[in-house]
């Protein structure tokens, strides 16, 4: 991706991370694209300890020096014990995040002997944009989901005023563009319906509250995967810039080491279907039983990324679908290149928006399990819009309902046919990610805002203020 990039602008940029779930990964993703085009400037990574310690190895970190983390105050107080809620170490993190970070971003100061000139965050901090106008230098939040989740947190209030009142969760969104396929029902939660008890729903609604006043809002897609509400989002950001999709800008060496890709390699093409439902969501006993029946009864061949216990599965459901080739059970797959192999029809997925991009990246339908925050409405856009993916009846695995599924995206016309819509998108991502793309071109003017952006102030302000007469 080739910048115009003026070397004497050097710059230190602080990167603030949400350091749950797959947030810090997509956020160093970023940052590794941006610190290749611009090597003069120093980015601080400023996360928990231990999300640093496993994002920054020493096999994964080499060509990248210019980045650096630094380790933030996590909030638990001393002797905490986990509670068993998911949200309660989120809460106390947010609480002390805006102390936690500026502490950060002094030690980096102090060490790197230079001002931070630029603060990049997840766009869930939305307390980030209160700190740069503080320091006064430019706010680049990135959004990690997709554009139809955007506008809807965008948009929280007006759909609250318009659909809250009522509580109708059939109500249709179309005072909304681009939305008028969509319910209430489709939105993620705390969205039309305020959930205040939600350390979450609180969150990315004072996030839509502040994201316009950002210098520029970078987000992980490519323009003509949605342009109607593009177009929308344009007008209510001073920059919206489409940076991904990063499954197809790798930055680091990936390793295939459960052989997955030599096993693909023996069967048909687009015959297999591949199961994950991401690193936070976990199947009920019964779906999972359900699903694993499901693939075995009709033999449908299977690569499964697990995370849990094997001993979860049905009794020799492992066992037996390794010994007759039918299905590979694995702890960890390399998710972008498995998708991308020619054997791949099919994939079996939360629709967290990563697995949803490389999932089209990969040029594979999908089937919709979803299970919370903006899965639901990525999964109503790939069923009813781009029409690329089915959900499963009723919303729940059952044995005959996933056979279904797996028996029309692999067996059917209509299969075929959301294979190919499925490949146009392939193609327009394809074509972001070009010299000439549209991605190359955002990614372009955000490293410029970012290098050149406080030079150039105090270059017209030295012009503005200069006697001319």
């Amino acid at each position: 991706m080739p910048i115009m990039y003026h070397k004497a602008c050097t710059q230190h940029v602080a990167v603030l991370v949400f350091p749950f779930a797959s947030h810090p990964s997509t956020l160093l993703h970023f940052i590794r694209i941006i610190s290749a085009m611009a090597p003069d400037v120093k980015f601080s990574f400023l996360s928990l300890a231990k999300s640093n310690s496993s994002l920054f190895t020493e096999s994964n970190s080499k060509g990248f020096e210019n980045i650096k983390p630094y380790n933030v105050w996590d909030g638990l107080p001393r002797g905490y014990a986990f509670s068993g809620n998911p949200l309660e170490p989120i809460d106390l993190f947010l609480k002390v995040a805006p102390g936690s970070f500026k502490k950060g971003i002094e030690e980096a100061e102090a060490e790197i002997g230079q001002k931070v000139g630029c603060l990049i965050s997840d766009a869930f901090l939305w307390f980030a944009g209160e700190m740069a106008e503080e320091m006064q230098v430019p706010w680049v939040p990135l959004w990690t989901s997709g554009q139809r989740s955007l506008l809807a947190h965008v948009g929280t209030d007006v759909i609250r005023e318009k659909v809250g009142a009522s509580g109708d969760k059939d109500q249709t969104l179309d005072f909304l563009p681009g939305f008028s396929a969509f319910h209430a029902s489709d939105l993620p939660e705390g969205v039309a319906f305020e959930n205040s008890e939600s350390p979450i729903a609180v969150m990315v609604h004072k996030m839509g509250q502040k994201l316009p006043q950002a210098t520029a809002v970078a987000i992980n897609s490519f323009q003509d995967i949605d342009l109607e509400v593009v177009f929308e989002l344009k007008k209510r950001f001073h920059k919206f810039l489409h940076v991904g999709p990063f499954s197809l800008t790798p930055t680091a060496p990936i390793h295939d080491e459960h052989g997955c890709l030599e096993w693909l390699d023996k069967h048909k093409r687009a015959s297999v279907a591949y199961v994950s439902f991401g690193s936070i969501a976990k199947l009920p006993p019964h779906e999972l039983a359900a699903l694993a029946e499901a693939l075995e009864e009709g033999r449908f061949p299977f690569i499964w990324s697990f995370r849990g216990n094997e001993k979860d599965f049905p009794e020799g459901f492992v066992e037996r679908t390794n010994r007759n080739g039918l299905g590979k059970v694995v702890p960890w797959v390399s998710q972008a290149k498995v998708l991308n192999h020619s054997s791949v029809g099919v994939f079996v997925t939360h629709c967290g928006w990563n697995s949803v991009l490389e999932s089209i990246t990969g040029g594979v339908p999908m089937i919709c399990r979803p299970f919370l925050a903006d899965q639901p409405l990525n999964m109503r856009t790939l069923e009813v819009l781009w029409r690329i993916g089915v959900g499963i009846e009723g919303g729940v695995l059952t044995k005959s309902g996933a056979m279904k599924a797996l028996e029309l995206c692999l067996s059917s016309k209509q299969g075929n046919e959301m294979r190919e819509r499925t490949s146009i998108l392939k193609v327009f991502a394809e074509e972001a990610v070009k010299s000439y793309g549209r991605t190359t071109e955002d990614l372009n003017v955000l490293v410029n805002e970012i290098i050149c952006g406080p030079s150039k102030r105090k270059w017209l302000d030295w012009v503005t203020n200069w006697n001319w007469w």
